[in-house]
């Protein structure tokens, strides 16, 4: 049952937030996606914060060790991002994309082709974690593995729309753009497998991995999502960046409710 709940919650956060992220993106991309960035921060954060991170702490794990690993996790995040493996900066490539404007169409054309490998690689990378993350998060508890599913997906949409982009430029039609990425997001359904059986056979390992994911969350919210917001805009879209934080928090804090009253 574990594993059946854990294939669903990765193909979902795999692939779903692939074909959301291709539906906002041929409605109102610009708009949506800050909406979208908001809602991930809140609820990446408060997963972590309200959820995965007190499930750790009520094991009999020492206090010390796993702040220690939240530290490690934060500065291995850092290094993986430095690395572009974990998530790809969007800005560096909007700026290839401005260089090879300037640099005629065989050149663009190879920076694209070249782009695309990298976005395909660092999205199968990235979906790997995920799978690993969200299955430790159903091994934990079954309503936990729901909400870690959920924020994966909100804070991978996002990035599959500049991926999107990306691969649109390498692809000869979008549908084929979308197949790959697709594909990649597969990837998270395999590390959810992976997960499986490695907890399965360390399960007093498991407040470890669920303090690794929670650095992963709070890495991407806080190194990632957040500075994008960061940007001089009215007060209309600062309410509205707020409002959907907030609503990102709620959620997860409703669902997290919901959870501890059922035990």
């Amino acid at each position: 049952m574990i594993l059946l709940a854990i294939l669903i919650g990765t193909v979902a956060a795999g692939v779903g937030s692939v074909w959301l992220a291709a539906l906002l993106g041929f409605a109102m991309m610009a708009r949506f996606t800050q909406h979208m960035l908001s809602l991930a921060a809140g609820a990446l954060m408060a997963t972590a914060f309200m959820h995965l991170l007190p499930e750790a702490f009520e094991s009999e794990a020492s206090a010390h060790e796993l702040f220690a690993l939240l530290l490690a996790g934060l500065v291995f995040f850092f290094l993986l991002d430095k690395a572009e493996l974990w998530h790809h900066g969007h800005e560096h490539r909007q700026e290839e994309h401005d260089h090879d404007a300037h640099h005629g169409h065989h050149h663009h054309h190879h920076e694209a082709r070249s782009g695309g490998w990298t976005v395909l690689a660092g999205d199968s990378v990235h979906a790997f974690g995920d799978g690993i993350l969200i299955a430790s998060a159903f091994m934990a508890d079954m309503r936990l593995g729901v909400i870690a599913a959920l924020a994966v997906m909100a804070h991978e949409v996002p990035h599959h729309m500049g991926d999107l982009v990306v691969l649109r430029q390498t692809s000869s039609t979008t549908r084929a753009a979308l197949i790959k990425v697709s594909l990649a997001g597969t990837v998270t359904a395999l590390g959810g497998l992976v997960g499986y059986f490695l907890l399965t056979r360390l399960e007093d390992y498991l407040p470890y991995f669920l303090v690794a994911a929670s650095s992963s969350f709070v890495y991407v919210a806080l190194a990632d999502l957040i500075p994008q917001l960061q940007k001089r805009v009215g007060l209309r879209a600062t309410v509205a960046q707020i409002g959907w934080l907030l609503a990102g928090i709620g959620l997860v804090t409703f669902v997290s409710g919901l959870a501890h009253s059922s035990h």
